[in-house]
């Protein structure tokens, strides 16, 4: 299909555009990050200098390797688990026949549409009553039981995409159902967990609801989005140069995982695009 230079001018000009709206919350937090320490600004402002006094600052004023290393932590055992058990719970709906097949489906898809934040009170009664509450496994486990529904439908979803001819090819050379999955069917699907396993760090690491719930009270096991939450809330805390500087510390690995890994999630979204 041959696309005119207007039509190209109109379709860069509406990119740079949304490019430009998305990208100013973040550019004006760091240009007031990196401005002086007490440095008051407004919008989108150039510092007169650049500076790094105010991550020194917020880093010593508690937002430190601690809360990072907690939802790195949170974070790869989220990913990892989702993973595991999203890739078997996938090819087993997307291959076998089973009893009530229809039901479970029906019953993910519940778990897809209704909004976590119904069950963050049942939760917290439930994981106290388990001596759960300011632990780890407290925020990891209900993270990977809400993440499953969407992850078990996007493998699922992929397994389905797959020639049927593979898996009988693989059966009649004696390959078992497990020794298919992980032979012939895991070696496809890598860009697509990689691309689930992006979103699923990305979600993990920025939530902020559980972790406020369930783990209010120790700062050892606290994540980096609910020590900001506490940090920015300080009244020790209130120069805006800091307060921008922590929230910049705290959306970093999340911006360098996105920019490491973005090739690779683009291309597993769009691998059954092209799909005949």
């Amino acid at each position: 299909m041959h696309v005119s230079r207007r039509q190209s001018a109109i379709g860069h000009a509406i990119l740079i555009g949304a490019a430009c709206v998305a990208l100013y919350p973040f550019l004006s937090v760091l240009l007031l990050a990196l401005g002086e320490p007490g440095a008051r600004t407004s919008g989108f402002s150039l510092p007169t200098s650049i500076s790094f006094a105010n991550f020194t600052e917020a880093w010593d004023r508690g937002l430190d390797a601690q809360p990072l290393l907690s939802s790195l932590l949170v974070a790869t055992s989220v990913v990892i688990g989702t993973l595991v058990m999203a890739v078997l719970a996938g090819y087993a709906f997307a291959v076998f026949p089973f009893p009530l097949k229809g039901v479970f489906l029906v019953l993910l898809l519940a778990g897809l549409v209704m909004p976590y934040e119904a069950t963050v009170i049942p939760l917290y009664y439930q994981l106290k009553d388990w001596g759960l509450v300011n632990t780890y496994a407290g925020l990891i486990l209900p993270q990977i039981g809400l993440s499953l529904p969407f992850a078990i439908f996007w493998m699922r979803t992929f397994f389905v995409s797959t020639p049927a001819a593979l898996r009988e090819a693989a059966s009649v050379d004696g390959a078992s159902r497990l020794r298919t999955l992980r032979s012939v069917l895991l070696p496809m699907a890598l860009p697509a967990i990689g691309t689930l396993a992006t979103l699923l760090f990305l979600f993990a690491w920025n939530e902020f609801l559980l972790a406020l719930v369930l783990v209010p009270d120790d700062a050892s096991v606290q994540t980096a989005p609910l020590a900001l939450s506490f940090f920015s809330g300080n009244r020790r805390n209130s120069d805006p140069g800091v307060t921008a500087a922590a929230a910049v510390l705290v959306a970093l690995p999340v911006l360098i995982a996105y920019l490491a890994l973005q090739r690779r999630m683009i291309s597993g979204m769009l691998a059954g695009a092209v799909k005949e």
